[in-house]
């Protein structure tokens, strides 16, 4: 009943944000519901299509459901101080997320991420001249503590040599392999002493991850 009660409520709080969510559950789990019910006419028994045409269309509707949350939550942070941060302590898999372990009064931020792909620093702010000069600084202490594990540098924003913010979990997550995901506690563990006193996150909207069944 819990489950039932989220996905509802993940339902009502899309729809408030993108009205589209409803033809678009209703077409993707109708056309599921119509695909399996002519295949079974097709290759028949009908009766055996049946229960694989109500999952097939319960499942799409979550999927697409949960593509829109996800859609809706960012619309809703992107532009917030603290949004890559968000979306960085949404990502699945072996990762440490520490928000703004560097930042100054304009909120440009410095975020570190601490995962398979090694040491990720990832940068935030209203002017990219002023955060490229931030993340240098910080750049040249994690490459004297993190020693042969490789630091990336990630620059959040929509110019040139810049990810979205809605592009950026996908990016991290195709970042190249560089240590086991058993070395990730350790390595945060000795970047800990690096870390800044994080300023207070704003209390603006938080990026809400999908339920299990249809992440």
């Amino acid at each position: 009943m819990n489950q039932i009660k989220q996905i509802i409520q993940t339902f009502n709080v899309t729809r408030q944000h993108d009205p589209s969510v409803v033809p678009a559950v209703a077409l993707g789990a109708g056309g599921a519901l119509v695909l399996c019910l002519v295949l079974g006419f097709v290759l028949g028994p009908l009766l055996l299509w049946i229960p694989l045409a109500l999952f097939a269309m319960i499942a799409t509707a979550l999927i697409i459901l949960g593509r829109k949350a996800q859609s809706a939550s960012l619309a809703a942070i992107e532009g917030q101080a603290g949004a890559a941060a968000a979306v960085l302590q949404s990502m699945r898999g072996a990762w440490e997320i520490t928000p703004a372990v560097a930042f100054n009064r304009r909120e440009d931020m410095i975020h570190l991420a601490v995962g398979p792909p090694g040491v990720v620093l990832v940068a935030e702010g209203t002017s990219p001249a002023r955060v490229k000069q931030l993340m240098a600084k910080e750049r040249r202490r994690f490459d004297r503590a993190a020693g042969e594990v490789p630091v990336t540098e990630v620059l959040v924003g929509d110019g040139e040599d810049q990810v979205e913010l809605k592009k950026l979990a996908f990016h991290m997550a195709k970042l190249p392999r560089a240590i086991k995901p058993k070395e990730v506690g350790p390595l945060n563990r000795k970047l800990s002493a690096l870390k800044a006193s994080a300023p207070p996150m704003p209390k603006g909207p938080q990026m809400r991850r999908a339920p299990k069944k249809y992440r």
